[in-house]
């Protein structure tokens, strides 16, 4: 299948750069991904489509101050570092710019409070020390870091929450780029179809009795690293940490049971269950294709590639609540995978004439 059929035209100035003052008042497209119709709404009417029974399964995943700027110590070339995944013992997995300036052994430095200069302190001592032990791909090092404190101190201090390249405004308020129940730390970006939430409007569709129920997965490489190849099926996931509690393996059971919908939350939260449904699903495996072969999901955790996307089914997920997604993007893919390639690029298509906003900070969509 080639990447080229993801493809859309999307004109720049419908790229959300800030988020709306208040979270509830984006807009909402619907899609019924059986028949294609498409409704245009508020996304406070999402509970129109909701019904007692239902559970949303959301990524409570935090996003830490993942953007380091720094320079190198030899030369005080400038240095962008924005951490992925952590390895261990002070080691990560980190996307390095401008990579080809930093070799194995490179040492890096980072500064006091003034981050984006990437200054030693008034001391003359950096805060934070890295050195490059391991050199990557398309700009991935491990890096060992160096300091005095508490690690996740000095990243508050110094670190800057990590926005896609995307976005050119600042971000005032770093709580804007956090869901309202964003709990476990060790993101490096927002599962952003969770922003539009505030705590009253879930604990509104509770009392219509939509359930709640919560997934892990901390976003990593997989998010930034764009599709390389020609053919879909050749590109390969970068494997991110994901955790399913026996709590929400519970409620899944029940929903199923009593004929209720599982409604992923962001596509992280898909992702996260439909490889909870391969790995810990009694009656389901790597090669099942048959959703009714699912009988019952236990708790599980552990690193996931998963690659959705046309072809591939949906064995637990029953509908899905998303942002719009980069052209040519696994994401795109992913939602093609649950109501069709054609009826997703009509349906963006039409978002684009509406004028809705897309990305991040932009509008949502309700597959279902």
């Amino acid at each position: 299948m080639d990447v080229e059929l993801f493809n859309y035209h999307l004109p720049e100035e419908l790229i959300a750069q800030t988020p709306l003052k208040n979270r509830t008042h984006s807009r909402l497209m619907a899609l019924d991904k059986q028949t294609g119709r498409i409704g245009h709404h508020l996304f406070e009417q999402l509970e129109s489509y909701l019904k007692a029974g239902d559970l949303l399964v959301l990524n409570d995943t935090r996003v830490i101050p993942a953007r380091l700027f720094g320079y190198k110590a030899d030369t005080g070339a400038k240095a962008e570092v924005l951490l992925l995944k952590s390895l261990g013992e002070d080691r990560w997995e980190v996307l390095l710019r401008p990579a080809k300036r930093f070799k194995e052994g490179s040492r890096i430095e980072f500064g006091s409070d003034d981050a984006s200069e990437g200054a030693p302190d008034s001391a003359g001592q950096p805060l934070l020390t890295a050195v490059v032990e391991q050199a990557g791909e398309m700009g991935s090092r491990v890096l060992r870091f160096e300091y005095q404190g508490i690690f996740n101190e000095i990243l508050d201090r110094l670190g800057q929450m990590p926005l896609p390249p995307y976005i050119k405004e600042r971000l005032e308020d770093r709580e804007r780029y956090q869901t309202v129940y964003a709990k476990h730390e060790g993101s490096a970006a927002a599962p952003t179809a969770g922003l539009h939430f505030t705590t009253e409007y879930l604990e509104r569709l509770q009392r219509q009795g939509v359930r709640i129920a919560y997934v892990t997965l901390h976003v990593g490489l997989g998010t930034f690293r764009p599709v390389s190849v020609d053919r879909v099926e050749e590109h390969e996931m970068h494997a991110e940490y994901y955790s399913l509690p026996q709590e929400t393996a519970d409620a899944i059971n029940e929903t199923r049971a009593s004929g209720g919908r599982v409604i992923a939350v962001g596509t992280t939260s898909a992702r996260t269950l439909e490889t909870a449904a391969r790995v810990c699903g009694l009656g389901a495996g790597p090669m099942v294709q048959d959703k009714e072969a699912l009988q019952e999901i236990k708790a599980c955790s552990g690193w996931t590639d998963i690659f959705l996307y046309p072809g591939v089914p949906f064995l637990l997920v029953d509908a899905l609540l998303t942002n719009f997604h980069l052209p040519k993007s696994t994401l795109m893919m992913l939602i093609s995978a649950m109501a069709g390639r054609e009826r997703i690029l009509k349906a963006y298509e039409e978002a684009v004439q509406h004028k809705y906003r897309f990305f991040s900070f932009g509008d949502a969509m309700f597959i279902y």
